[in-house]
Order: C-alpha cells, then structure tokens, then sequence
C-alpha cells in the first residue's frame, strides 16, 4: 500500500484530477512531506478510491492525478458503538480505535452516571473534533469506511428509541449478564444466520445505573458480560468491539 493516504470529496465522472482541500493538501505535502510523483490513494471515506500520483504539491490546493479506481465491499455486518462519555480526552482515543476495528457509527451519550456534559457549542465542537479522529484513524489504518460520529444523545432516549438493528447489547456487570458467544449463538439458531446490524451499549466508569439497565432489557437488549474484571470504559469499549468483530467475522 502507497505511504500516503488523503481525504476527498468525489471528483467529478471522467476526471482526471482530484484537487485536495487546504487541510488535506497541509497534512500531505507539509506534514508528510509527499513530493510530486509519489503514490497516493485517495478515497471518500464511503468505500471508493483513487489511486493517484501526487501532480501539484501545493500547501493549500495539492492535485493527484488520477490513475485507477476501485469501490471496496463493505464489511458484511455493521456495528455501531453507543459509548457514554469519559472523562478528559478518552473519546478521542475510543474513537480512533472504533474506526481501526470497523465500527460503521458512533454515537456518545450522556447517562445517569455520565460525569461529562456537553451541550450546544461544546457539544458541536467535540462532535467535529471526534469526526476528525475518526478520519485520521481511516488514513493510517487503511479504513476505506469512515464511521459516522453522531450527535450527543441521552441514553434513555437511545434505549427507548434505538432505531433498526438485528441485534441490540449492552455491556453489563450486573449478575446474569451472558457471554457475547452464546448471545450470538442463540440469534444464529432462530434466524439462521449470524446478525447483520449489531448496537452495543457501553457504559461510563461505574457502569450504567440499574434503571437504564432495566429499561435497555425491557427494550429488547440483551445484558452481555465482559468478563469477571471490571475494565475501564476505554478498555471496555475496544474490548466489546473486538470480540464482537471477531465473532462476526468468524461466524459458526
């Protein structure tokens, strides 16, 4: 794979060229030093790409010559992480890890025991630093899908009104919480197939309250354990998406 990947809008049908945003052409030529010739893949964060060669290194308005292109397959299932907000600047971190395990959306949320609220400005700006994370994590790890940062929302509301999922979870460390595999397994056995569209709750440090639990289970969530430690919320949420993906991958 070429050194340097860069973001674009799609060029127009039968162009030869893909002019790069000031920010994008910064990042390429003054951040990464690529130099005119240089291989670079360019994509839209929605599965095509460009492969290029670096034409113009302008710091403000970089051109790539446009040699192939090519639509990368989707993951065959979708996860989308619902993770109540930490503390300090654990989000971003959460985030770029989502987007390097494939997550397709990321919702934050504000819970009972949320410590961190964000509203108006804030809220807006934090959710555009966290769609810039996602990004960059898509350009170093080779990510042809960039997940979509949703707005900040209330859990409560999220669990009363999910949306269309094959198959909702929540991480829990409330006694009868079951194994993610036989969650999976018996979803396999009625349906005959793995599921396609996962939600998975994660909750803040201190987990989330029993009401919210309780709602999320009369809603149709099933309460799954992470394992017998308790993780921190970071920890949790890569851990959740990794085996989820793993599990998925590797269907039985």
């Amino acid at each position: 794979m070429p050194d340097f990947r860069a973001y674009c809008t799609p060029p127009p049908d039968q162009s030869a060229e893909i002019t790069l945003s000031p920010e994008e052409s910064h990042h390429l030529v003054a951040v990464n030093r690529a130099r005119c010739g240089d291989p670079i893949v360019a994509f839209d964060g929605c599965g095509t790409e460009w492969m290029c060669a670096l034409s113009s290194a302008h710091k403000n308005a970089a051109i790539l010559s446009i040699r192939s292109t090519r639509r990368l397959p989707a993951l065959p299932y979708e996860i989308t992480l619902a993770q109540a907000l930490p503390k300090g600047g654990t989000m971003d971190a959460i985030v770029r890890k989502a987007t390097e395990i494939g997550a397709a959306q990321i919702i934050p949320l504000e819970s009972e025991r949320t410590q961190v609220h964000l509203d108006g400005d804030r809220g807006e700006r934090k959710i555009e630093k966290w769609q810039t994370a996602a990004l960059e994590a898509a350009k170093q790890c080779g990510n042809a899908f960039v997940p979509s940062v949703r707005p900040i929302q209330s859990a409560a509301a999220l669990i009363e009104n999910p949306g269309d999922y094959d198959l909702k979870l929540v991480a829990s460390l409330a006694p009868g919480a079951q194994s993610l595999k036989r969650v999976l397994t018996d979803f396999s056995a009625t349906h005959a197939r793995p599921p396609k569209k996962v939600l998975w709750l994660v909750g803040p440090e201190g987990d989330f309250s029993p009401t919210e639990l309780s709602a999320a289970q009369n809603h149709g969530f099933d309460a799954v354990t992470l394992g017998p430690l308790v993780l921190r919320c970071e920890t949790a949420a890569i851990y959740a998406l990794s085996v989820l993906s793993y599990e998925l991958q590797n269907p039985r």
